[in-house]
């Protein structure tokens, strides 16, 4: 039937899924043990709220479980594809995947710090970023002591790596 012939209050509206991080095509899903471990909880939490989901309203009851089974089928594919990389089986004399490192941005006092984490582990208020983000691609590879270069727009920022930590 066409749905020009359906009562306007029968018309239900297709749920809207919220994407996961962004993964870019072909890129390996690395995650830190920390990460795989967050991925599991959130995984746990969501089958719970799925578990305690009572609503009323039948429409209500079925908008939020398509939600959350959208969100499991998501989770689920990025477990699947999580390839955990243990920080303690890297090499520790340059900036790599699950290092915290400082740097000083060159001819200013300005120091940033952060961890290299997976996509879905990444947090900027917890100091951590993704290891795509243009800033983790420029300093991965580099020694104390060294200096990379982000480019921003038309901007070049040199950074000083100080510290590694693991």
């Amino acid at each position: 039937m066409s749905r020009g012939f359906v009562k306007e209050g029968d018309q239900e509206e297709i749920p809207v899924i919220p994407p996961r991080s962004a993964l870019p095509l072909g890129v390996t899903n690395y995650v830190t043990p920390n990460g795989l471990s967050e991925l599991l909880a959130e995984q746990k939490a969501l089958q719970a709220e799925k578990d305690g989901l009572a609503l009323e309203n039948e429409t209500e009851q079925r908008i939020a479980t398509t939600v959350l089974n959208g969100r499991q089928i998501l989770l689920q594919e990025r477990i699947n594809s999580a390839v955990v990389l243990d920080p303690v089986d890297s090499q520790r004399d340059a900036v790599r995947f699950g290092a915290t490192v400082t740097l000083k941005v060159v001819g200013k006092n300005q120091i940033q710090k952060f961890q290299i984490v997976g996509v879905d582990e990444a947090d900027i208020q917890k100091q951590k970023i993704a290891f795509v983000a243009p800033i983790a691609v420029a300093v991965t590879g580099k020694k104390v002591g060294e200096v990379a270069e982000l480019r921003l727009g038309r901007e070049v920022r040199r950074l000083e790596v100080i510290e590694i930590k693991w």
